[in-house]
């Protein structure tokens, strides 16, 4: 007969537990994972149909009835405001800050010589590079324009009649519905 070992029995039993309990934790993590998915991607359509409404639908029937603006039953407003966004193109970056400062726009620009620059301070960064480089310096240069500058930009060149290179600026110009609530 063989003996009996209640302490090995008691282990073994425990650990078959723990197992199921594991097990049970993975599988409820990936139904929340896959919940978490879904809903994510009902967001996103959610997020698009809205803007649609907001940046097509609403606009295109308030101009047809010739408003710009009206006032609901329960005292919220609407209004229709134009969203501009704008960035320079990747691997267009020189391209277009050449664009910028031949049109009187350069002093947007920021440029990183070891040393930040500001708006404005463009000459005073090439300057740094030239004498950094003279006495046998390597620096590193990098030039930037913040998007919000280059939509300001944006709007003030497209309420003048004006545009941008498209070549070098990715460009969003839309209505945006706008509703303040009571």
């Amino acid at each position: 007969m063989s003996e009996i070992n209640f302490e090995e029995d008691q282990q073994e039993v425990s650990e078959k537990s723990d197992i199921k309990q594991l097990s049970h934790y993975c599988l409820m993590l990936q139904n929340y994972e896959d919940q978490i998915k879904s809903l994510e991607k009902d967001i996103k359509t959610i997020k698009e149909q809205a803007n649609k409404i907001s940046s097509e639908v609403i606009p295109g029937l308030l101009s047809e009835q010739g408003l710009s603006s009206l006032k609901l039953a329960d005292g919220s407003k609407i209004s229709i405001q134009k969203k501009v966004r704008c960035s320079v193109r990747k691997d267009f970056d020189q391209q277009a800050y050449k664009w910028l400062r031949e049109n009187e726009l350069g002093d947007i620009i920021k440029n990183v010589v070891s040393v930040q620059f500001g708006k404005g301070e463009d000459n005073k960064a090439i300057e740094m590079y030239s004498l950094a480089s003279q006495q046998g310096y390597e620096p590193e240069q990098k030039e930037s324009v913040h998007s919000g500058t280059l939509a300001a930009i944006l709007r003030e060149r497209v309420e003048a009649g004006l545009d941008m290179p498209s070549e070098f600026f990715t460009k969003l110009v839309e209505d945006e519905t706008k509703i303040s609530r009571k």
